[in-house]
C-alpha cells in the first residue's frame, strides 16, 4: 500500500496555507495520499475545508508528516507548541518513531528563522524518534541558487516571506518550492516502503556470497612481514606522517 502523508498546519494570515496547497499538490502528482489538517487556533477563514486537529492519535495512521509551521521568533508559534504538549502518549509508546518528518516556514523577514525554526522543531522531531527530510538542493538547486529576488526557503525546507505586516504574499517560486518539496518528500517516504517499510534489511547467507580469497602460492610470500613491518607495529600502509 502507498503511504499516506499528513500535512499539519498552523496559519493566522494564509501564508502557510498556501503553501499546504502546493506541498500536497507535489505529493498527489507524485502519486501519492495526502490528508491535510490544521491546528487548533487557526482561524476559520483559513483552510476552512480541512479538518481541525485536536487529538493527537488521529496522525498515528499516518506514515510520514510535514509540518507548516509560521515562525515565532525562530521556533514553533503557541498554538503548535500546545498541540506538541498533547502528544505524550505518542511519545512514550512510540506512535511516531521512525517515521519521516519535514517542514515549511513562513517568516516576517529574511532573518526571522527560514532556517532556525526548522532546526528547532527537529528537538521536537528527535524525542518522538522521526527522522527528519529535508528538501535540500537535488531538485531545487536552480531556485536556491537564484539571487535576482527576494526569496523565503533554504535546504532545511521551503518557505515564504510574509512582511512585517502580512502583506507580503508567496512568490511563484516560493509556491515551486513547496510543490518540489511535496513532491520529493513523498517519493522517499515511498522509496522506504518499498524496500519494506523500515524492516531491518538481513545480509546475504554465506551460500550466496563469494568464498573469501584464498593466499595461494603464486602470492609473495613476505607481504604479510612487510606488512607489519610499519612504525609502532603498524603495517606499511598505515604509516604515519
Amino acid at each position: 500500500m502507498a503511504p499516506h502523508v499528513a500535512i499539519v498546519f498552523f496559519s493566522a494570515y494564509g501564508h502557510i496555507s498556501q503553501l499546504v496547497e502546493e506541498e500536497a499538490r507535489g505529493i498527489r502528482e507524485a502519486g501519492g495520499n495526502v490528508t491535510i489538517y490544521k491546528i487548533e487556533g487557526t482561524p476559520e477563514t483559513v483552510g476552512a475545508q480541512y479538518e481541525v486537529l485536536t487529538d493527537p492519535s488521529t496522525l498515528e495512521k499516518y506514515d510520514g508528516f510535514l509540518f507548516g509551521i509560521p515562525t515565532r521568533y525562530g521556533n514553533w508559534p503557541a498554538q503548535f507548541k500546545t498541540f506538541w504538549d498533547k502528544t505524550g502518549g505518542q511519545w512514550q509508546n512510540g506512535s511516531f518513531w521512525g517515521k519521516y518528518a519535514g517542514a515549511f516556514v513562513s517568516t516576517g523577514t529574511p532573518g526571522g528563522g527560514q532556517e532556525s525554526t526548522i532546526i528547532s522543531a527537529m528537538s521536537t522531531f528527535v524525542h518522538h524518534g522521526m527522522i527528519f527530510v529535508p528538501l535540500g538542493y537535488k531538485t531545487v538547486f536552480g531556485t536556491l541558487a537564484d539571487l535576482t529576488e527576494v526569496r523565503g526557503g533554504s535546504p532545511w525546507g521551503a518557505g515564504t516571506f510574509a512582511g512585517p505586516d502580512g502583506s507580503r504574499q508567496p512568490s511563484q517560486k516560493e509556491l515551486s518550492l513547496a510543490y518540489e518539496q511535496g513532491k520529493a518528500f513523498w517519493t522517499t517516504n515511498n522509496k522506504q516502503e518499498a524496500v519494506g517499510g523500515g524492516a531491518p534489511v538481513t545480509e546475504p547467507s554465506q551460500s550466496t556470497t563469494q568464498a573469501p580469497k584464498q593466499q595461494t602460492s603464486t602470492e609473495p610470500q613476505h607481504k604479510e612481514e612487510h606488512d607489519k613491518s610499519g612504525p609502532c607495529g603498524l603495517p606499511v600502509k598505515c604509516t604515519i606522517s
